[in-house]
């Protein structure tokens, strides 16, 4: 088994890091001249698999050379490859935001430990998820490591596009565009590695875009499935402008609902490891002196909280476009799958009861509102301007 197995639809990706990987393996400089580089960038979709393919790589240069038990140079080994999973690997430094920004004292901390020596591999490997998140100002802090790196030191970013960073950045990495897997690639990964039958894994995938986590989600979480299938029963049952006010509240607390499922048993984790480390009993009292430990935990768990909220409200967003996509495919007579193929029957009824213009109109909306609540308007306003347009 290689740490590339579980990676899918990326082979022309792979074969690029497997490469520069395997590379790096070769003669003792710092940095090959060939397909190696100090600085690179996973850029793709949202459910590409970025972050994924980038601790692929990080467990492939923090490995052992191979030295004859199976393994091939750019591989990485089973040990190395439990480590980086645990994100405890002595090598491995890691920067993902729970909150909207990424903080420009966390990049500073980064960019002082990516001048130490690797402790115990050939190099010292930095990855930074969600680099689009990085204000001008933070991502000034990191050109300068970027400009005069270490010469043992692999700096490796993920966002969705070039376009999200600085030019400054970007002609200073090397990028990687990833392409978004097919369904039966997606379907397949999923069947096989969370145990679901292929007829369930190919529904996930199909529903959620071939986006990897939403896809596993979907497939083994019934509660998620549940919400789906809720934000389009209340988005086919608009008719009025007063009906359009209610599902916009509704749509917002199925978010909310959403958000809370995906961190609520991760903040209990948190809070009771926590706990644990600082050697106090569940249930037991807290020292004054390590409350404040545990207030900062609670403040990022909150900071999580609200880009959580966040992402709920943008995966509606998608499924909604998800809809009105395959009633207008309807409409136009165009002969393909639709992603929605469960509620076909409601997808044909909606399509005679409008026109290709007006799903197009209704379409628009939603991308409007999209942008709206990246620029910080109020969700519940942005979502029902959204969904009176659709209306009328």
């Amino acid at each position: 088994m290689t740490v590339w197995d579980e990676l899918t639809g990326q082979s022309e990706a792979i074969a690029i890091f497997r490469a520069a990987a395997a590379d790096s393996t070769l003669g003792d400089s710092p940095i090959g001249d060939s397909a190696m580089t100090h600085s690179w960038l996973i850029s793709g979709p949202p459910g590409s698999g970025r972050s994924n393919l980038a601790y692929a790589f990080a467990t492939a240069l923090l490995s052992p050379p191979a030295n004859g038990g199976g393994v091939e140079p750019g591989d990485g080994d089973e040990a190395t490859r439990r480590q980086v999973a645990a994100r405890t690997h002595p090598d491995l430094a890691v920067l993902s935001t729970e909150g909207v920004i990424i903080k420009m004292d966390d990049v500073r901390r980064l960019v002082s430990s990516s001048n130490f020596s690797p402790s115990v591999s050939r190099y010292r490997v930095i990855v930074i998820e969600d680099a689009d998140r990085m204000q001008e100002r933070t991502s000034n802090v990191l050109l300068k490591a970027l400009e005069e790196p270490p010469p043992r030191t692999v700096w490796i970013l993920c966002a969705p596009s070039e376009a999200d960073l600085l030019p400054t950045i970007r002609s200073r990495v090397r990028t990687v565009r990833l392409r978004v897997p097919d369904v039966a690639e997606v379907a397949e990964l999923i069947a096989q590695r969370d145990d679901v039958d292929i007829a369930t894994a190919t529904r996930a995938a199909r529903e959620s875009q071939s986006h990897i986590g939403m896809a596993h989600r979907l497939a083994t979480n019934e509660d998620a499935r549940r919400r789906r299938e809720q934000t389009l029963d209340i988005a086919l049952g608009i008719h009025t402008v007063s009906g359009a006010v209610i599902a916009a509240a509704k749509l917002l607390e199925l978010a909310g609902q959403d958000a809370k499922a995906i961190t609520e048993e991760r903040d209990a984790e948190e809070r009771e490891s926590a706990l644990r480390s600082l050697g106090i009993e569940p249930g037991g009292t807290i020292p004054p002196a390590l409350r404040a430990q545990l207030r900062t935990l609670e403040e990022d768990q909150k900071r999580r909280a609200t880009r959580s909220l966040r992402d709920g409200i943008d995966r509606i967003m998608v499924d909604l476009l998800s809809l009105y996509r395959d009633i207008l495919l309807l409409q136009l007579g165009v002969d393909t799958e639709p992603i929605n193929l469960a509620i076909l029957s409601r997808l044909t009824t909606a399509s005679a009861a409008s026109t290709a213009a007006e799903t197009l109109a209704t379409m628009d909306a939603i991308a409007t509102a999209r942008k709206r609540i990246e620029g910080n308007v109020a969700p519940a306003l942005a979502l029902e301007a959204m969904l009176i347009s659709t209306a009328r």
